[in-house]
């Protein structure tokens, strides 16, 4: 397929994205060639925009939550068909060969390719992504509502994975799109979720609730219990010291996210006890295939704000200034 498409591109970091047309790109013979359903505006997006993430790809087609249709394949890519819909991932291409890809840990391979970062994503008419990263969508996660779940979902499932079986009662620092799918999936499994949000926000604390978390607070505030876990899902490296205050002896501090403000010093007593503090880094095929599966056993319902492809720089906006409850997702059509 030839022709232009209309996209919204990152030019240098630090300046708005612009929104331009051009060429639709042709898939490799491992490639899919996508028409975009919707794509959601990640906080990992912002990330890269403000040069927080280094080298990305210039210029550069955002976006890794994405919905899209099959509208070709290459000579190599198997297992989708045309008009199958797809979700396109963060982790977009790994080597199959380093030492990590060989040992069922492709989510930290030496030579691993991004989605809207090292490689073009979905802040686009069309895209092209290979095969292996992608994943056939179920029946009802089709549409814009279901981008969130491409990386809010799947690396907000992979933080909760990484939790003992045993824990019970689970924080998360900083509720907006992951926690609140999360949040469902938890609740579904009987655990009891203490959200905490920024200072001040009564109306995310609200939303918390309404989402099925037993309590909410400012992250400044002491749970009215000892925690299991924690789940930081926020930037904020000073979370992970408050974090540690919050839990329970043997309990686990999770660090969702891919960057992290810098982590202040703190005195050993409160990591003491065998507490422990471990990063996530992207995903594992096997996380999305497990993730899906766990979707048919607790669907979850995504609160969503709709923004056209030409609003993505509003729709950032919102997002740098906390004013989303959920997420932001790009349709290529108008509201």
């Amino acid at each position: 397929m030839e022709g232009q498409m209309n996209a919204m591109l990152l030019d240098r970091p630090g300046q708005p994205l612009v929104y331009r047309q051009i060429p639709i790109p042709q898939p490799g013979p491992c490639q899919l060639l996508l028409r975009v359903i919707a794509c959601g505006v990640c906080r990992t997006d912002l990330h890269i925009v403000d040069g927080e993430l280094a080298a990305p790809k210039l210029p550069l087609v955002l976006g890794h939550e994405v919905v899209a249709s099959v509208i070709g394949c290459g000579s190599e890519a198997t297992g989708f068909n045309t008009g199958d819909v797809v979700g396109v991932p963060w982790l977009g291409y790994t080597c199959g060969k380093c030492r990590f890809c060989l040992s069922g840990q492709e989510n930290l391979c030496d030579n691993a390719c991004f989605t809207g970062y090292t490689l073009d994503g979905g802040y686009a008419e069309y895209m092209v992504a290979n095969a292996r990263s992608c994943f056939l969508m179920p029946a009802g996660y089709q549409g814009a509502p279901a981008a969130p779940l491409l990386c809010a979902g799947l690396i907000g499932f992979r933080s909760y994975r990484m939790l003992s079986q045993k824990a019970v009662k689970v924080g998360l620092y900083g509720f907006g799109a992951a926690a609140h799918i999360l949040t469902q999936i938890a609740r579904a499994q009987h655990k009891q979720i203490f959200a905490f949000t920024r200072d001040g926000d009564t109306e995310a604390q609200l939303f918390a609730i309404r989402m099925g978390a037993g309590w909410a607070g400012s992250s400044l505030d002491t749970p009215p219990e000892l925690l299991d876990a924690a789940i930081i899902l926020a930037p904020s490296g000073e979370l992970v010291p408050k974090a540690l205050k919050d839990i329970n002896k043997g309990g686990q501090v999770i660090c969702g996210g891919i960057h992290m403000s810098d982590i202040p010093a703190f005195p050993y007593s409160i990591l003491w006890g065998e507490r422990s503090v471990c990063s996530v880094a992207n995903l594992t095929r096997e996380d999305g295939l497990a993730f899906f599966k766990q979707l048919e056993l607790s669907p979850v319902k995504t609160q969503t704000t709709i923004f056209k492809l030409s609003e993505a720089n509003e729709a950032l906006q919102q997002l740098r200034k906390g004013q989303l409850k959920g997420a932001a997702v790009l349709v290529m059509d108008e509201k």
